[in-house]
């Protein structure tokens, strides 16, 4: 005797073969538990008294039933965790609008004399130096800052360049640098933004920076 698929799509002729009423809505190509257990009911009426289906068999089909439904079930689960902890990330990054964000960038679009402020992550103590660089490849600005000890150093850009006269608007990057000679090492610069406001794309949660653009949150450094 054959026994009952619960994931098969063939529920019409599973009724067809127990002399059942076929179903009076749609097939939606699955079986729901009122119909496997209907199903399984008649199967035990039907079975050959000579050769009866064995208990464990039996088992089988009930056990393979139930995994398919708490497959199902975990899955609905998963999703409603999954919504609700979406709604609570979108709530919490609302707040962030009207903070000070600092975030790495390689290069940012600036109006016309707009300047920038930041902080550079300082190896050691010591003079760093950070050079503006335009979409050229051209230093227009240097400005020297100490750092009393490794970590964070703020600096500010005042949007001029080694004459005094307001930059241009265009591209500019910034590169922060610290020693001398064959000592001489790169390090992080780190843009200051104000968070305008906050956007809900497809690959996460976007800070819109004012004067930067969009950022997704994973690439801002510190909030403050």
């Amino acid at each position: 005797m054959s026994t009952v698929n619960p994931a098969s799509s063939s529920s019409d002729s599973a009724y067809a073969q127990y002399s059942l009423p076929g179903a009076t809505k749609q097939s939606t190509g699955a079986m729901g538990q009122a119909d496997f257990l209907q199903l399984m009911t008649q199967q035990l009426k039907n079975q050959d008294p000579l050769n009866p289906m064995k208990g464990a068999e039996f088992l089988g089909q009930l056990a393979q039933f139930s995994t398919v439904q708490g497959i199902e079930n975990m899955q609905q689960a998963m999703n409603s965790m999954a919504s609700v902890m979406e709604n609570d990330q979108s709530l919490r990054a609302a707040a962030l609008v009207g903070h000070d964000a600092l975030v790495e960038v390689d290069s940012v679009q600036l109006a016309a004399g707009a300047g920038a402020s930041g902080e550079i992550v300082a190896n050691r103590g010591g003079p760093i130096q950070l050079e503006v660089v335009d979409a050229s490849g051209k230093v227009v600005s240097r400005v020297s800052v100490d750092a009393a000890s490794d970590g964070p150093v703020a600096f500010h850009w005042d949007g001029t360049d080694e004459n005094g006269d307001a930059v241009p608007a265009g591209q500019y990057s910034f590169r922060a640098s610290s020693g001398t000679g064959t000592d001489t090492e790169a390090l992080s610069v780190r843009l200051a933004a104000h968070i305008d406001s906050v956007s809900i794309e497809s690959q996460g949660l976007v800070l819109n920076l004012a004067g930067l653009g969009g950022y997704p949150l994973s690439s801002i450094r510190r909030i403050g």
